[in-house]
Parts: structure tokens; C-alpha cells; sequence
């Protein structure tokens, strides 16, 4: 066999790349053999290949943790299990959001994770995710006369138990993120449970996209306080709004410095 020959036969980088892309795994010999080739745009391949390979067994791995809180109940012999989160505590406008999502026992979401660790576009991506393999979802508005009326720990208590009895399949085991209801459910509070429990993880996301979806609505109704942007926290344009426009109805009267315009 002359080198014209060898040449031919030759993958050319694109059908590598190509190789590379479709391949989750390969052989020892095939990797050896991608080594030994000398081309740049080969070994440039090889290397994005391997960084692939390895960021997607750091994600299996940490939603096999993730999933820990899940498979124990499971072994306990729950059937239905909910993640149970909120969102929108910390606010001086808006209301509190909690959500509860009920998956099942082997849903396809590797990479979720806490919603405040995610884009916006990552939350929009995963709320789909969410909402084609979960059993059910629900959540909870609790608005802010109610958040002034009975203070926020209770109205976020609140807000979670009404989240869970809203599920159109009742659970029989309840994962909450840092928060004990009142329910006759067998139930385990995890503390910073939304980093450590798929379930409440996709509880988290919903309860998020939900309340800066009503958040953007509110920054349509009351103009001037940026809330599509920040959500009711007290940033620089919410406070310059509230000091030029004074509160309006979503906000907390009972919340510093908002309290201050009564």
C-alpha cells in the first residue's frame, strides 16, 4: 500500500469532529489512536471531547447526590413524593410564591439545579423540562396585605401548605426547603434544600419563574420601580422609585423602609 493509499483512508478533522460529537463514549484503542494523530484541529477535538466527557460525569454524579433525599424515602416505601420551595421572602414588594412538584421515581434532569444558580434562560429551559416529566405541580400566591398581616415566616408556611394541598396527586412524603408544615404528611426539612434535592430543586425553579412572571405584570401596573428587573428587592431604582412615587399596593407596609411612608 503506497501513501496515496494510506491517505485516503485517512478521517479527515471533520468526520472526527462529527465522530466526537455523536460518541459519549469510546475504546482505549480509538482514544490512543486520536493521541497518536498529529493534526492541531484532532488533538484541539480530542481535548473539547474529554472537558465534554467530564463535565457531564460531574453532573451525573451530583444529581445521583441530589437524588439521595428521593431514593431513601422511596426505600421507605413512599410512592409520591414532593419537593416543596419558595421564593420572594426577602422582597419589600410582591408576593411570596412557594411551589410544590411531584416527579418521578427516574426523571431526565441531569445538570438541575438551585434556581438561583440558573440564568433566566436556564429556568425557562428547565420549567419545560419540569413540566413534561412531573407527576404534579403546583404553587402559591400569598400577596403582600397577607405577608403584613401575619408576617412573613407564616405567610411563607402558609403559602407552602396551600402549595401541596393544590397538588392534583396527594403526596405521601414531603421534601421542604428549610420549613416544617403542619401536615399530616411524613415530611423532612432540609436545609439549603434546593441544592440538594431534585424535587425541591424543580419546586424551586417553578416557584422563581412563576413570581418573576408576575413580577414583570406588576412593573406594567406600577412603572418606575424596575420590578421586572429586580424582582421587589430594594435596589438602587426600587428605592429612588419608592422615594419619588411613595409605595404602591404590592408593597410591604410592614418592610423597612417601606414602613417608613405610612
Amino acid at each position: 500500500m503506497n501513501d496515496h493509499q494510506t491517505s485516503k483512508k485517512k478521517q479527515t478533522i471533520k468526520e472526527i469532529k462529527d465522530m466526537l460529537a455523536d460518541s459519549k463514549t469510546l475504546s482505549e484503542e480509538a482514544i490512543s489512536a486520536l493521541e497518536a494523530d498529529e493534526r492541531a484541529g484532532v488533538k484541539q477535538a480530542l481535548r473539547s471531547w474529554k472537558r465534554q466527557v467530564a463535565k457531564q460525569a460531574e453532573l451525573l454524579a451530583q444529581f445521583e447526590t441530589m437524588q439521595a433525599f428521593e431514593n431513601r424515602a422511596y426505600e421507605q416505601g413512599a410512592a409520591y413524593i414532593a419537593g416543596v420551595d419558595e421564593v420572594g421572602r426577602g422582597p419589600l414588594a410582591g408576593p411570596v410564591v412557594s411551589a410544590a412538584v411531584i416527579l418521578p421515581p427516574s426523571p431526565d434532569l441531569i445538570g438541575i439545579n438551585d434556581s438561583k444558580q440558573l440564568s433566566l434562560k436556564e429556568r425557562e429551559y428547565w420549567v419545560s423540562k419540569i413540566s413534561e416529566q412531573a407527576l404534579a405541580i403546583s404553587y402559591s400566591v400569598v400577596p403582600a396585605e397577607d405577608i403584613d398581616r401575619l408576617n412573613i415566616y407564616q405567610a411563607t408556611r402558609v403559602s407552602m401548605t396551600r402549595a401541596v394541598k393544590d397538588l392534583s396527586i396527594k403526596p405521601d412524603h414531603l421534601l421542604i426547603d428549610a420549613m416544617q408544615l403542619d401536615l399530616p404528611i411524613a415530611q423532612e426539612k432540609i436545609i439549603k434544600g434546593d441544592a440538594r434535592s431534585i424535587s425541591i430543586a424543580a419546586a424551586s425553579i417553578i416557584a422563581k419563574v412563576t413570581r418573576d412572571e408576575l413580577m414583570a405584570e406588576y412593573d406594567k401596573t406600577y412603572p418606575g420601580y424596575g420590578f421586572s428587573k429586580n424582582a421587589g428587592y430594594g435596589t438602587k431604582q426600587h428605592l429612588e422609585g419608592l422615594e419619588k412615587l411613595g409605595p404602591t399596593p404590592i408593597h410591604r407596609r410592614s418592610f423597612k423602609p417601606v414602613s417608613t411612608y405610612f
